[in-house]
């Protein structure tokens, strides 16, 4: 797939942004604002929230902007990133933080801690770190915490403040937009097919999967998010 400028849209006020002008657009969204005010929140109490910015660590084109208050837990975090970018199969997953790893089914034997943490208790503005899920055909997340701040939250909800646009990919054989990706030739950095041009791939239709906007697409058996 052939890189291309990466854009997404604001959640508050449906922009469009590059994926390196988003992060600064929402420091300033008059809209954002204006929905973070006390008198128009409710049902949400006052808490510190945590900004983050995701992003496939070999596929940045894929990437989210999120909010969530403190007191969620890294558990919080990898349901949701398994909900919205990542659930197939229900493999195991894990975060590593400075060194440590917080697994979904930790081996105290390696040392493993439990996702059972706060966020707010191990998390700081400028920090980086990662998540992988499935150890077989590994889906590879980095993430940044991008800022702090005190607002209102529901609970342990998080929000998407922004997020990518799905990719235009082109079918590698007739130029069409590609509809389709062959699980196998992903591999090798092709794959990449309309409806048509699917129908005569020589892998087969068994390892077809859609093209969908997410860093796991035409991984495992991978067809998007749950509805």
């Amino acid at each position: 797939m052939s890189k291309t400028t990466s854009q997404g849209i604001c959640q508050f006020c449906q922009s469009v942004f590059s994926k390196a002008a988003m992060t600064r657009h929402l420091e300033k969204c008059a809209q954002r604002v204006d929905a973070a005010t006390p008198g128009n929140q409710k049902a949400a109490k006052a808490t510190r929230l945590v900004h983050l910015l995701v992003d496939g660590r070999d596929q940045p084109q894929y990437w989210m902007h999120l909010e969530l208050p403190a007191e969620a837990t890294l558990q919080n975090l990898d349901d949701f990133l398994r909900r919205t970018w990542l659930e197939c199969c229900g493999h195991l997953s894990k975060f590593e933080l400075a060194g440590v790893s917080y697994a979904s089914y930790p081996d105290r034997e390696f040392g493993d801690k439990s996702m059972r943490m706060q966020v707010g208790g191990i998390l700081s503005p400028g920090q980086q770190f990662f998540h992988e899920y499935d150890f077989g055909t590994t889906t590879e997340l980095r993430l940044k915490v991008v800022a702090e701040r005190e607002g209102a939250a529901k609970g342990k909800s998080i929000q998407v403040l922004a997020r990518n646009e799905a990719p235009l990919i082109s079918c590698q054989v007739c130029g069409k937009p590609a509809t389709e990706v062959c699980s196998q030739c992903i591999y090798e950095g092709g794959g990449w097919l309309c409806d048509t041009c699917a129908e005569e791939h020589v892998c087969g239709e068994e390892m077809l999967l859609p093209v969908v906007n997410s860093p796991r697409v035409g991984m495992c058996g991978y067809t998007g998010p749950a509805e």
